[in-house]
């Protein structure tokens, strides 16, 4: 096993050309390099604000090794290795890592509404294929099956690999019940509502804010690390305006065009989101003017920062 993970890591967006034609690797590393300056201490590539379903095999295997290249050690890399196909999903796993990937985060099985044995035999088989650390992903949105706490545990303590979950089911209680089901073995990471889950036991942050305020966003989980919650919640108010903005009229995730749009808005264009996702483009004045209102809160996030900083210096 690697050291052990932590912190804010951005869950990232994937750089396409216009028309979503190819993956577009001149915007990545530069995508790349901005992460790492910010201080993102690890990436998530491919999961769901990545478009993974869209993703081809081709596609997949270069991207990943592109981005362990480019990185080079100076962060963690992260793939997203699901699929609905037990064999493909070990197959992705076991291709990840001889790439030079740190660790994979896997969803259930998708579509099928797996039984609890299903998933069971699911994560043995990607465990007996590869040997990197496995984050598990529970998104009873989109896998259709939401992992009970017990099953949680029972995974932790059968699989070494099993020591890290993204916890989206947006039930804040789970956070304590997976960690005692899993005699405190799994370190169970926010999918949401930093503050509250970070006192409920959370000691890392699976982050799609990230891929446009990187900076902000890293910061309050640190904070968070150090129960300033003063500080965590003067950042994660000023985001949850973002939410705000973007969910209006929009679907769960009708974020995907948006996290690109404001990652072009910061300075690092990354193309739109393939089909079948709402495209930035054929939203037009709407997006555009969404865009508009949450740019200033881009600005008012870096001067938050500044003045805690700020203030922190001058207290030492």
């Amino acid at each position: 096993m690697t050291k052990p993970f932590s912190g804010s890591y951005t869950v990232t967006v994937t750089p396409f050309t216009p028309g979503g034609a190819e993956i577009d690797y001149e915007a990545w590393q530069g995508f790349l390099d901005w992460q790492v300056e910010c201080g993102v201490p690890g990436i998530i590539i491919l999961g769901t604000t990545g478009e993974f379903l869209t993703i081809n095999d081709a596609e997949r295997e270069t991207f990943v090794k592109a981005t362990v290249d480019h990185v080079a050690g100076r962060m963690v890399v992260m793939v997203g290795t699901m699929n609905a196909h037990t064999p493909t999903a070990v197959r992705y796993s076991r291709q990840a890592q001889d790439l030079g990937a740190d660790g994979l985060m896997i969803i259930p099985p998708y579509y099928y509404t797996p039984t609890e044995d299903e998933i069971f035999n699911y994560y043995r088989a990607i465990c007996e294929g590869c040997d990197l650390p496995i984050m598990l992903y529970n998104n009873p949105f989109t896998s259709n099956v939401d992992m009970p706490a017990k099953l949680v545990g029972h995974l932790t303590k059968s699989f070494e690999q099993v020591r890290y979950i993204k916890e989206a089911s947006q039930r804040i209680e789970r956070i304590h019940a997976i960690r005692v089901e899993s005699d405190g073995l799994m370190n169970v990471w926010a999918g949401q509502q930093v503050l509250e889950s970070f006192k409920m036991g959370a000691n890392g942050y699976v982050n799609p804010y990230g891929n446009y305020i990187p900076r902000a966003s890293v910061k309050f989980v640190d904070w968070a690390y150090e129960a300033r919650w003063d500080d965590v919640w003067a950042v994660q108010s000023v985001i949850q305006k973002f939410d705000a903005i973007i969910t209006e009229g929009h679907p769960l995730y009708g974020h995907q065009c948006y996290s690109k749009a404001l990652a072009a808005a910061a300075g690092h264009p990354v193309g739109d989101v393939r089909p079948p996702i709402t495209t930035f483009e054929s939203l037009g004045a709407e997006g555009r003017e969404r865009v508009a209102r949450m740019v200033p809160l881009m600005e008012e996030l870096q001067s938050v920062v500044d003045a805690i900083e700020g203030r922190q210096a001058a207290a030492e």
